[in-house]
Order: C-alpha cells, then sequence, then structure tokens
C-alpha cells in the first residue's frame, strides 16, 4: 500500500489537524481516498501483473489505448493515457524497441506520428489483459457487483464534472472570482 500510515490513521490525522477549519468534508474524503485507491491499485498491479511482463503502468496504460482505439494519432494517444506527448515519446522509444508498437509517419500530415500495436503486442495484451482484470476483481473483491457498478458511475460522473465544467472553473480560479459550486442536479437526501 503506497505511504507508510493506514488509510485509517490518515484520516485521524486529517481530522485532527483541520480541527475547527471550515470544509467539505464527506467531499475531501472521497477525493483523497479516489487518489489513495488509484496509487494502492497502480503499485499492486504493477508489482504484480505487469512486472512478470516488464511494464510499467505508463506503458501498459499506452498499450491498452492502442489496443482499444487502433492505430491512433500519438497525440491522441497522449491524451487518452493521462500523460504528456514527451512523456508517451520515451515510453513509444521503448515499446518500440521491444517490438510492441511501431510508429508510422500520418499519410497526409508530416507532423503527425501514427502509433499502432505490432503482432507482438497484439499478442502481449491478449496474455497480459486477462491476469490484469483477474487482479482487479482482486482489489475489489469486498464490493459485490452492484458496489461494483455504483462505484464505476460514481467515479465517471466525477470524470465527466472535471471534463464538462473543469476548464470553466480553472478559468474562474485564475480570474479571482469566486466560483459558485456546481452541482449534479440531484435532489438532496431526506
Amino acid at each position: 500500500m503506497p505511504g507508510q500510515r493506514s488509510i485509517t490513521e490518515a484520516e485521524k490525522l486529517a481530522a485532527a489537524k483541520l480541527g475547527g477549519v471550515p470544509i467539505r468534508r464527506e467531499q475531501m474524503a472521497a477525493v483523497a481516498n479516489v487518489y489513495r485507491a488509484a496509487s494502492a491499485v497502480r503499485q499492486h498491479l504493477e508489482n504484480s501483473v505487469l512486472r512478470g511482463s516488464d511494464l510499467t503502468w505508463t506503458a501498459f496504460v499506452v498499450l491498452w489505448v492502442v489496443w482499444v482505439w487502433g492505430e491512433s494519432e500519438t497525440r491522441h494517444v497522449a491524451e487518452e493515457a493521462g500523460i504528456s506527448k514527451g512523456t508517451l515519446t520515451g515510453v513509444a522509444r521503448t515499446l518500440e524497441s521491444r517490438g510492441l508498437v511501431r510508429r508510422a509517419d500520418h499519410p497526409t500530415d508530416g507532423r503527425l506520428v501514427l502509433l499502432a500495436l505490432t503482432d507482438k503486442g497484439e499478442e502481449l495484451m491478449r496474455r497480459v489483459f486477462p491476469a490484469f482484470n483477474e487482479e482487479e476483481a482482486f482489489v475489489t473483491a469486498r464490493l459485490s457487483d452492484a458496489e461494483c457498478r455504483g462505484l464505476a458511475e460514481g467515479l465517471r460522473s466525477v470524470v465527466m464534472q472535471v471534463e464538462e465544467h473543469g476548464e470553466e472553473r480553472r478559468r474562474t480560479l485564475l480570474n479571482g472570482a469566486e466560483p459558485a459550486p456546481r452541482r449534479s442536479g440531484r435532489r438532496p437526501k431526506a
């Protein structure tokens, strides 16, 4: 697990430190636990399934994006993988040197580069992904199928909030204005 403290210890320390500070505790806990869960899952998957295939998390995500989307422009791969174009360049070079991806010039725009999996990359993903999915099942073992669906839907809502309103919010904050909180449109709990 990332860090040296348990999640329970971290929550107690944060509560003690914040004392009477007027904050939205449930929202803070949700975002903190998204981060902690993502870090714990990533570390577990890197140290179990991915290590055996000599893949980093980032390399696996790049392979996954190209596997699912097919041949794609590097800028789109970087965006989907959540990494910079510079990071993608290094990862793609490593994957290419291992014979897992091929880079090619765009047929109509020489400034663009395309990435595609090789046959060896396709075979690796067909072999690694079932084991990866088994570990996804392991890390969610304490949740029922319905709880997994609910968690996935809730996290999807978080992503959609940022995708749909994040840029506007960032501009407002950069301009020094006090933004109004965005609500999901749900009714308050009774």
